[in-house]
């Protein structure tokens, strides 16, 4: 059986309305140019979601087992389409604060509830227990 393997991942867009409202024409139903979608495709990435709120980008990437980033990254450098949207999409993006020379940072997963035990033995801030470190 394959399995997919989720990544999440953030960028900031510059603080501008206009700007915005463009990145978001760009990646509407159709906005992206097939070259770059399929390019997505052929590297066994099977869902891949961007949501915004603010300025504020988040990333969801689903692949599977034949996804390989290193292959990935050479293929899309020598795709001149793909060149071509990433430096466009870099002109509306800016780095987080903390990544000066990167986008689309990879976040760290900190919680799962299906990695939660069930309700039995569960601990209550109410009853003065603390969070462990």
């Amino acid at each position: 059986m394959s399995r997919t393997i989720r990544r999440c991942f953030a960028v900031d867009l510059h603080d501008d309305a206009d700007q915005i409202a463009r990145y978001r024409a760009w990646h509407r139903s159709g906005g992206p140019p097939a070259a770059v979608t399929a390019a997505i495709r052929a590297d066994d990435v099977r869902e891949l979601e961007i949501w915004l709120v603010g300025d504020r980008l988040f990333m969801i990437l689903e692949q599977g087992d034949g996804y390989d980033a290193e292959a990935k990254a050479a293929r899309d450098a020598a795709n001149p389409d793909v060149q071509a949207w990433d430096a466009l999409m870099r002109t509306f993006q800016k780095p987080l604060p903390f990544a000066p020379d990167r986008t689309w940072v990879e976040m760290e997963q900190i919680y799962a509830l299906s990695e939660q035990p069930s309700s039995e033995g569960e601990t209550s801030l109410a009853d003065g227990d603390q969070p462990r470190a």
